[in-house]
């Protein structure tokens, strides 16, 4: 693999519809595992319950043990919560589209930053347009990429920061209104119990809360995570699936080609699409290690910024999240 100074560009389709169709050809009965997890609720009042436990916990305790709980603790408790956040943007919890925007904004609160509406938004686009650079808010943009490059400090700095240099993606991105009164609701309910953790537990609640925000998502083998999904680490294969032991605690999000290919099915049924179509799966490339990845990345200057496939014809017009198929965004009525 040659060190990157550009983005692959293409201009096939992205593989997943097609998988999708030919599994479905032979395999119809996959549909049935298309659906809704309401148990999955309890998981997000759990998550958020563990988070808030460990503010009081911490309150009193040395800038060594905060820090040290946020990485080995609180960072796993986030990521899960991201995780449940990506569920509801799916809707794979509830029926009610409002239902699953609260359980979104409720397992936000820990992660500080209002966040789990604007990410359907955003979330929804990156699965019906993957890779198209005006779309795709999950690609770099071209000056992040360039600025990162393949240098170890760069992307240190990159992971450190990543939730910023995903704001600065937003501008590019067409057909998508930011704000309307569920972003509001959920900017509202975020500072009211962001004010309130503070009052009963202090700044080092907060302080941990920030640091398990800023771990989840970067500077950790659980950052590995943005690695995995879609850069290229072998080939131009485009979607990676992770089959590794922190599955157990990340609620199978690591099985991303099967995500992608059958968005409307929950996180619990995921395993068994690679159970029930092997030889789709077992084919492709895919990660045994978040942290191996993770070094990988850090160190490997043959993977950059620049390894994501960028399609410069969508060959398709464009649609609304209303009106894409219910299998391609995962919202099953």
């Amino acid at each position: 693999m040659q060190e990157k100074k550009n983005f692959v560009h293409v201009t096939t389709s992205e593989p997943h519809r097609i998988r999708t169709k030919e599994i479905l050809k032979q395999f119809p009965d996959m549909r049935k595992l298309i659906g809704k997890n309401p148990l999955t609720f309890l998981a997000i009042i759990g998550l958020v319950g563990f988070q808030i436990i460990f503010c009081w916990l911490v309150a009193d305790q040395s800038w060594w043990i905060v820090v040290g709980a946020a990485y080995l603790l609180g960072a796993f408790a986030d990521h899960a919560l991201f995780v449940m956040i990506h569920e509801c943007s799916h809707r794979l919890i509830f029926k009610s589209h409002a239902a699953n925007r609260l359980a979104g904004i409720l397992a936000n609160i820990p992660l500080i930053f209002p966040s789990s509406v604007s990410f359907e938004k955003y979330h929804l686009k990156h699965h019906s347009f993957q890779g198209v650079y005006e779309l795709d808010g999950d690609l770099p943009n071209y000056w992040e990429a360039k600025l990162i490059d393949n240098y170890f400090i760069g992307k240190v700095i990159w992971l450190l920061f990543y939730p910023f240099f995903q704001l600065f993606r937003f501008p590019r991105l067409q057909e998508i209104k930011p704000f309307n009164k569920w972003v509001a609701l959920n900017w509202l309910v975020q500072m009211i119990a962001i004010i309130l953790i503070a009052y009963l537990f202090g700044s080092k609640a907060i302080a941990f809360m920030v640091l398990s925000f800023f771990f989840s998502v970067g500077l950790h083998p659980l950052g590995a995570r943005w690695i995995q999904e879609h850069y290229l680490t072998d080939g131009e294969q485009e979607t990676y699936s992770y089959y590794g032991i922190l599955n157990t605690v990340a609620f199978n999000v690591g099985y991303h080609n099967e995500h992608h290919d059958f968005p409307s099915i929950p996180w619990n049924k995921l395993p068994l699409i690679r159970k029930k179509a092997p030889a789709f799966y077992d084919t492709l490339s895919y990660h045994t290690s978040w942290t191996k990845l993770f070094l990988r990345f850090l160190f490997d200057k043959e993977i950059s910024l620049y390894s994501r496939i960028v399609r410069t014809n969508r060959g398709k017009v464009l649609i609304t999240d209303e009106d894409s198929p219910d299998i391609d965004l995962g919202i099953t009525k």
